[in-house]
């Protein structure tokens, strides 16, 4: 749990009662750090654009080393929350919240995980012949047909992004059933069977359209990130293509990669 940003104070004595002059548990410790210069970041304690302290200075407040401050701060910035450039005092980047791919989060879970209300507003859902694209991503056969809804979703009261999912039959006619209201769609789903557990995601940028606009409160024509999804069940049968369009600014997206996933150290591990 995050100590209160704007004191100092109660986080250095906290950090000096969980480390003795080894550092023990500093595995631990750098995960605090994070967590409270996270906090900090995301309420603007340091502003747009701000200057955190420097590493000496970080060390001091909460009774930690410097490698445990650079350990925090290389969490930060994998998060894309401040720059990485190391000797200079590293700059806030921003406080869109951070949505991680290492785990895969209903809209739902995600906003509540980082303390936020979800929401929903239902804006259409549509059944239609499916088109060549949607076929392809959701392994339909021609003449099969969609449920398309468009959705604005708000994190605490406020617009941040517009989802449009498409639906293949069996889960389209389901959440077609849902009052409009209702904010989560996957957790009905669950308690129907169907469960979305992995994804495929292509992150990019494009510009807004008309609907966007109008449900945004944005420029046609301005930039949204856009992510666009492939959920599939457990046995690998698509259960959603989505696009979800953010305004900018308000999500931010965070990957971890490693060596050891890589099909090179797979490749090298078997010849040894």
């Amino acid at each position: 749990m995050a100590l209160e940003s704007g004191r100092p104070e109660a986080r250095s004595a906290d950090a000096s009662a969980g480390a003795s002059g080894t550092e023990r548990g500093s595995g631990s410790l750098y995960r605090k750090v994070a967590a409270d210069l996270r906090e900090a970041i995301t309420t603007g304690a340091f502003g747009e654009a701000g200057r955190l302290p420097a590493e000496g200075a970080l060390a001091e407040q909460y009774g930690v080393s410097r490698g445990t401050v650079r350990q925090a701060l290389a969490v930060l910035r994998s998060d894309g929350l401040v720059t990485s450039r190391r000797g200079t005092r590293r700059v806030v980047l921003g406080t869109a919240r951070v949505q991680s791919f290492s785990e895969l989060l209903s809209f739902t879970r995600w906003a509540y995980s980082m303390g936020e209300e979800p929401g929903g507003i239902l804006d259409s859902m549509v059944r239609r012949p499916a088109d060549a694209a949607e076929r392809e991503q959701l392994r339909l056969e021609e003449g099969d047909e969609v449920y398309v809804m468009v959705r604005l979703r708000t994190l605490s009261g406020t617009p941040v992004m517009v989802e449009r999912t498409v639906y293949p039959p069996r889960v389209g006619e389901i959440v077609a059933e849902l009052p409009p209201d209702v904010v989560s769609h996957t957790e009905v789903l669950r308690e129907h069977g169907i469960l979305f557990t992995d994804a495929d995601h292509t992150i990019d940028i494009v510009a807004a359209n008309g609907d966007d606009a109008r449900l945004l409160g944005c420029r046609r024509g301005g930039p949204l990130l856009r992510e666009r999804r492939r959920t599939t069940d457990p046995t690998g049968t698509p259960v959603e293509w989505s696009q979800d369009r953010y305004l900018p600014g308000t999500v931010a997206f965070s990957v971890h990669n490693s060596l050891a996933t890589s099909a090179l150290s797979r490749h090298a591990r078997d010849l040894d």
